[in-house]
């Protein structure tokens, strides 16, 4: 599976089923997307930057979660922090919950904050502890130099992991690729 953000409406990736958020983020470009090799069925976005599905039994999300310097679309009016509260209420309200939630969270989960708040963060850490879900990219480092990951996949915390690694993605993206391998159970 791959969680992708800020995805081209013109993204073909042969051999895998793509679903995009419904929301635009700029013209020809989503939110967010999920591409899956086995087909997966859409589910409603659980908010306008979040695109989901459901693999099986497992339910996916990919979002993007406001950065400091977003405008108020589609987070509402700032400080970033309540925007960043604002979506994350909203997420919390959705249902069903994720299985397997990343994306571009445009926060650091420890350490130095560059692209989010500390007290968004604050708000993400409680959200991620109330699904029971562990961030495996939490650790990994940034593109640049002396910061942490502002993207993240997160699974159920009963699952074992494996491995995370970052992968550079230049050329690709502004941002690095994350890669976890995990032994999942899915929740009954």
């Amino acid at each position: 599976m791959l969680l992708l953000t800020e995805v081209s409406e013109r993204t073909e990736l042969p051999g895998w089923h793509l679903h995009l958020s419904r929301d635009q983020m700029a013209a020809r470009r989503r939110w967010s997307g999920i591409a899956t090799r086995a087909p997966a069925v859409p589910l409603p976005d659980p908010h306008p930057a979040t695109a989901a599905v459901r693999l099986g039994r497992l339910v996916c999300w990919s979002s993007v979660l406001p950065w400091r310097s977003s405008g108020a679309i589609p987070w509402g009016a700032a400080p970033h922090a309540d925007r960043t509260r604002r979506v994350l209420d909203s997420l919390l309200a959705s249902s069903p919950a994720p299985d397997v939630w990343g994306g571009d969270w445009n926060h650091a989960l420890h350490g130095r904050e560059w692209s989010g708040s500390k007290v968004g963060r604050g708000h993400l850490l409680r959200a991620i502890a109330r699904w029971e879900l562990q961030p495996l990219t939490g650790g990994l480092p940034h593109r640049l130099p002396d910061l942490l990951s502002i993207d993240h996949i997160a699974v159920p915390g009963v699952w074992p992991a494996h491995a995370a690694e970052s992968v550079d993605a230049t050329g690709l993206s502004d941002h690095d690729a994350y890669v976890v391998d995990v032994t999942p159970h899915v929740r009954p």
